[in-house]
């Protein structure tokens, strides 16, 4: 489990590099930006606006990699084995941090740890929705809980794969209610997405970004909400607090990460332009008519920010227990 030492290590552990003083100034080539899952999801829409404000700022193409898979561990993985010289960085989600814990419900040696990757900024921190179809049986989020009482693994959810952001959020919800769902893994946000417009499941868990211009459409309906308070866009769905699952609450964050022991001079620019980056009228503009408004933290905020989040859904993921 990532705890304070572990992430503000990984963020601290920053010592220079020979190969920066032979190199001089960064960034004198291309970078690489890996998204570990499919365009279309959540992190694909926070990758995209950011590198191409990121290619404006610091002169060098930054070029979207999606490499999908294993709920993200596949690029989790890549970017954790990745020379720590600016050249390759990860948008990712919430996922990261619980990972690794899975492999190890399974006796796996874990893929990559946590403090092999370094935090640089958080980008957005959007509460999850529960979506269906608007031609779905259910209303409210009351009548859904029925529904799932009377028919226990009926029901069915999609989720961007097993242990990923959509699909631990879920069983959190159906861990407090009592109820049981079949999920439906799939490569991605957006394959998710896909499912649910197909009518291949009956669910679906995600950011409100995605789902804003299909219920503006009339295709989805909102249930309830993961945050604190009611997200703006979808004021009629109640949050799970306030129908008295108190300890149901979830964000699908992005963030952008490196590999652990980039050198000093090089995590300094590279703060320095995601912070002009996410000050940028046209980031701010897309995001915002995407339906998930910025949510930025510096890299000191956002490791703590990371460390109180991922001690909180480790704990779900170890009652979720082995998922074949």
């Amino acid at each position: 489990m990532p705890n304070r030492r572990t992430l503000l290590g990984a963020a601290a552990a920053l010592l220079p590099m020979p190969a920066l003083a032979q190199g001089g100034a960064w960034p004198q080539r291309n970078i690489t930006m890996i998204v570990p899952f499919p365009p279309g999801g959540q992190a694909d829409l926070a990758a995209r606006p950011v590198a191409a404000a990121l290619q404006r700022i610091l002169g060098r193409a930054v070029a979207v990699d999606n490499r999908g898979g294993a709920g993200g561990a596949i690029g989790h993985a890549a970017t954790a084995r990745a020379a720590p010289d600016g050249y390759t960085i990860m948008m990712t989600l919430s996922s990261l941090v619980w990972q690794p814990e899975s492999d190890r419900l399974w006796d796996r040696r874990p893929s990559y740890e946590v403090n092999q990757l370094a935090p640089i900024a958080r980008v957005l921190a959007d509460p999850t929705v529960l979506a269906c179809r608007a031609n779905a049986p259910w209303r409210t989020i009351q009548e859904l809980m029925e529904d799932a009482r009377r028919r226990p693994d009926a029901i069915t959810y999609g989720s961007s794969g097993n242990y990923g952001t959509t699909h631990v959020c879920m069983e959190q919800f159906a861990l407090a209610a009592g109820l049981k769902f079949r999920h439906v893994p799939y490569r991605g946000g957006g394959p998710a997405l896909a499912g649910l417009l197909s009518g291949e499941i009956d669910l679906l868990p995600g950011a409100p970004g995605p789902a804003r211009p299909q219920v503006q459409e009339g295709i989805f309906r909102i249930l309830a909400g993961w945050g604190a308070e009611r997200v703006a866009a979808f004021p009629q769905a109640p949050t799970f607090m306030e129908i008295g699952l108190r300890e149901v609450e979830f964000y699908i964050w992005a963030g952008l990460f490196t590999p652990a022991g980039l050198p000093e001079p090089i995590t300094l620019r590279l703060r320095e332009a995601m912070r002009e980056a996410m000050s940028a009228p046209e980031v701010r503009r897309t995001f915002e008519e995407a339906g998930s408004p910025p949510a930025f933290l510096d890299q000191p905020d956002f490791a703590r920010f990371v460390e109180a989040d991922s001690a909180r859904l480790i704990g779900v993921v170890r009652r979720i227990g082995r998922v074949e």
